[in-house]
Order: C-alpha cells, then sequence, then structure tokens
C-alpha cells in the first residue's frame, strides 16, 4: 500500500510540474491575425483577449462602418480561434490516461466551456477530450 502510494504521489507531482510548464508556456503567448481583406491586424492573448489592433496601409479608409467592423470581428474570432487550439494543444497530454501504474486516468476537460465560442470552427459540437473514448473504442 505504501508503495502505490508513493508511485501516486509522483504521478501527482509529474503532473503538477506538466501544469506548470504548459501555463508557462502559455503565459506570454499570443496570436496576431490579418483579416482575408487584409484592413485588419489583430492580436489575441492566450485567454482569447484582444491584446492589439492595427489598421495597416490605411486600407479601412476606403471601407464603410459595417464592412471595418466584420473585418475587426473577424479577425478577432480566427486569432481567437487559434488561441484556443493553442491551449488545447499544450494541455492534451494531460487529458490522457497515465500510463503509471497508478492508473489515474486524465483530465476530462470540457473545452466548449472553456472557451465558448471562440472554437467556431467548421466541425462544430462537443470538443470534449476525446482521448479515452477513442482508446475504449480502439482497444474493442
Amino acid at each position: 500500500m505504501e508503495n502505490k502510494l508513493s508511485q501516486a504521489m509522483a504521478e501527482l507531482e509529474a503532473v503538477q510540474e506538466a501544469v506548470a510548464r504548459a501555463e508557462d508556456e502559455l503565459g506570454q503567448a499570443s496570436a496576431t491575425i490579418r483579416s482575408r481583406d487584409r484592413a485588419v491586424e489583430v492580436t489575441v492573448g492566450a485567454q482569447g483577449e484582444l491584446t492589439g489592433l492595427k489598421f495597416p496601409d490605411n486600407k479601412y479608409r476606403n471601407m464603410t462602418g459595417p464592412q471595418l467592423a466584420a473585418s475587426v470581428m473577424e479577425a478577432v474570432q480566427e486569432g481567437r480561434e487559434q488561441m484556443a487550439r493553442r491551449v488545447m494543444d499544450v494541455f492534451a497530454p494531460l487529458t490522457q490516461v497515465s500510463g503509471g501504474p497508478t492508473g489515474i486516468r486524465g483530465v476530462d476537460i470540457d473545452w466548449d466551456r472553456a472557451f465558448g465560442s471562440a472554437l467556431g470552427g467548421p466541425d462544430g459540437g462537443d470538443r470534449r477530450s476525446r482521448s479515452r473514448l477513442h482508446d475504449e473504442i480502439h482497444e474493442d
């Protein structure tokens, strides 16, 4: 029993270290995106917040208000989606089932709840961590 407890503690410490590394990696992360019409450039932080907004080449001067608003919204949504996917990629190893002898299961993250509309990509639907379900189906 003592051996299992020490193994579980070691696995827990490894997970805590992995979370700390992921948080450090994402601490200063950002994505810079230009709208398709190249009129707007935005920078989005790791939490989906808008941290920068530029209007390169003054293209906005020839746009109507609704056109400019649409360009801003498009670029912000794309930036938020890119950062959400990056966060998902960084935290993906923590969603996997541990290979250790204690059988500690990975964390099940509801990505839709975490990111909401930031994951407005074409695949839609439930984006919960599917690794365990995939593993279970594959094993059957």
